[in-house]
């Protein structure tokens, strides 16, 4: 019964099982490397084989096409290892099945292109796509330029996500974060920074990514108002790491948000001021008091966890302290939106992939060339996120916590009334920014 399960849902079953161990290593980035490759070519072959016999598994028809006769195994050669695979041959019919992909190939197929698309999002190099695309007598099927040509696509894709209009997408939750990459070979690392978000429906959505000289007011400041010029709304909340130039950027650029700092990142910040032998017990205080019930609990926890360690570990008490109302800012919104919004750890693990990529891509230095492999990865990646499902009635919670957020700006910047009542002249910090 086995063997009529097509190879790459047996490969989909072996990526499920392997992400589901829930190890983090090396090794275990690399297998997963190897089977999402393998799955694409599966995936490929077995769509072409589907349209030879003209019908999928497990359909009947007749037998003009011929039948798929069991499977056969492939190898590709690639800078991360040998990488196998299995395809149907394909049997009784009047002219032998010939595979395109396996064949030479006078011209590119769109099939073939999105495949070395595919590949070289994975992590494979150019030189990898070609040795995989060689027929049994070594024959080039897609050569390092018909590649290069090819992977050019993803350039398109990036520059089109830079220009999209965003208005079509009503942003509930922002979250923001930088990687640093050597864009420029010989120089030092510069950030590129990315924004995802939750939108009205619950869907996530990779809303912005671009290069900057580093994760300075200036460079987060002119992200944040090319996105607002695409049409980005002020978010209900927006989450950041420690960043001060971030933290700013976002107080300026949506002053009808509240701003959130990421629970992981502030974690390990207070975790540093600690010693291993009290942290455990520091943690579960801090715990409590992030994941209090309300915001009017946790300042309540915050004093007694002031109280407590504020003699034997003051620079632990400073940073826990340290823009609290940032890091409690998620206990306003639904409760069961609060374990997806309290970090921005799905980017972290984005950056993850996308350093696994580079460091098998060793040669990928330029700006352009890791700009086209990180928004590839990023996209590929993103591909893969669930949505937040979003209630009626935490529909009308996000609704006038929209109302207190839009009032409590109002108050902030009305302009001052003097004794007689009148207006000063000075303008407003609405009218200044």
């Amino acid at each position: 019964m086995a063997e009529r399960i097509p190879p790459s849902q047996r490969t989909s079953q072996a990526i499920a099982e392997l992400l589901g161990g829930g190890s983090d290593s090396e090794k275990v980035k690399s297998e997963l490397l190897h089977l999402a490759v393998r799955k694409s070519v599966e995936e490929a072959r077995e769509a072409e084989v589907n349209d030879v016999v003209g019908r999928g598994y497990y359909e009947r028809g007749g037998s003009e096409g011929g039948y798929r006769n069991g499977y056969r195994s492939g190898r590709l050669r690639s800078a991360a290892g040998a990488i196998e695979y299995r395809a149907p041959p394909v049997s009784d019919r009047e002219d032998p099945f010939r595979s395109k992909i396996r064949s030479k190939l006078k011209g590119r197929t769109e099939t073939l292109a999105a495949l070395a698309v595919e590949m070289y999002a994975r992590g494979l190099s150019t030189r990898d796509i070609e040795d995989a695309f060689r027929d049994d007598k070594g024959h080039v099927l897609l050569s390092r330029t018909a590649v290069s040509e090819v992977t050019e696509k993803l350039w398109a894709e990036y520059e089109a996500c830079g220009a999209r209009d965003l208005s079509e997408f009503e942003v509930r939750y922002l979250f923001v974060d930088g990687v640093a990459e050597r864009l420029h070979p010989g120089q030092p690392r510069e950030a590129v920074l990315c924004a995802w978000a939750i939108g009205a429906d619950g869907k996530k959505i990779l809303v912005h990514f671009a290069p900057g000289t580093k994760e300075d007011f200036d460079s987060c400041q002119a992200f944040f108002q090319e996105s607002k010029r695409r049409g980005l709304n002020d978010p209900l909340l927006g989450a950041t790491d420690g960043a001060p130039g971030l933290i700013k950027a976002v107080d300026v650029c949506f002053p009808r948000s509240a701003r959130q700092r990421c629970r992981a990142h502030r974690t390990r910040n207070l975790q540093s001021k600690v010693t291993e032998e009290r942290w455990p017990a520091v943690r579960a205080r801090a715990k409590a008091c992030y994941e209090a019930p309300s915001v009017e609990v946790a300042k309540v926890l915050r004093e007694d966890f002031v109280r407590l360690y504020q003699g034997a570990l003051p620079s632990a008490v400073q940073c826990f302290e340290d823009d609290f109302e940032a890091c409690i800012a998620p206990l306003r919104f639904p409760i069961t939106h609060r374990k997806v919004i309290r970090t921005t750890n799905l980017l972290e693990r984005l950056f993850e992939e996308e350093r696994s990529r580079m460091q098998i891509r060793a040669n990928a230095f330029g700006e352009r060339p890791v700009l086209k492999l990180l928004y590839a990865s990023l996209l590929r990646a993103s591909e893969r996120w669930r949505g937040l499902k979003i209630s009626v009635f935490e529909m009308k919670q996000l609704e006038m916590i929209r109302q207190e957020l839009d009032d409590g700006h109002q108050r902030r910047h009305a302009p001052a009334v003097s004794s007689q009542g009148s207006v000063p002249s000075r303008k407003s910090s609405r009218n200044r920014t």
